[in-house]
């Protein structure tokens, strides 16, 4: 399950993805837009852009947008980005391996083999999938022809 704090990240690049390009957006446009807490998506905001995702601009025409195109910013990226690792178990994550504190051998673990298809699956999905695919595709199309 993915926190609060990352469905605000994907919603609030959305709605700059959906703005015009080079135009920036002021965060309390978004927030009303998005219906996220001000304070909140300012945080939020902030993270992305030291992360190269966003950049911001001051003054009366300020704001924020995109600083990569929304067809290069993947679910995937953002999720690692906001909630850290993806994988569903720490012996499976690519960014973040641990090895299970009651593990009696990966190899044998049958657990970690159903958990291994369902990260494979999630990755797939979330890494090719991009704010633009979002914000174009009619609701589900996208991942429907990504499990195809």
């Amino acid at each position: 399950m993915i926190t609060q704090k990352a469905k605000y990240a994907l919603r609030a690049l959305a709605a700059l993805a959906q703005a015009d390009p080079g135009e920036p957006v002021m965060i309390s446009d978004i927030a009303v837009q998005q219906n996220i807490p001000k304070k909140f998506l300012e945080q939020i905001l902030l993270d992305l852009k030291h992360q190269g995702i966003v950049a911001s601009r001051r003054g009366k025409q300020g704001g924020y947008l995109l600083l990569k195109p929304a067809d290069e910013i993947t679910f995937g990226e953002i999720l690692r980005i906001i909630d850290g690792p993806i994988a569903p178990l720490p012996c499976l994550s690519i960014t973040a391996y641990r090895k299970c504190e009651d593990c009696d051998g990966e190899q044998n673990c049958e657990i970690r083999h159903v958990f291994a298809k369902v990260a494979d699956a999630t990755r797939k999905v979330l890494f090719s999938t991009t704010i633009a695919d979002a914000v174009v595709a009619p609701q589900g199309a996208e991942v429907a022809r990504l499990l195809a």
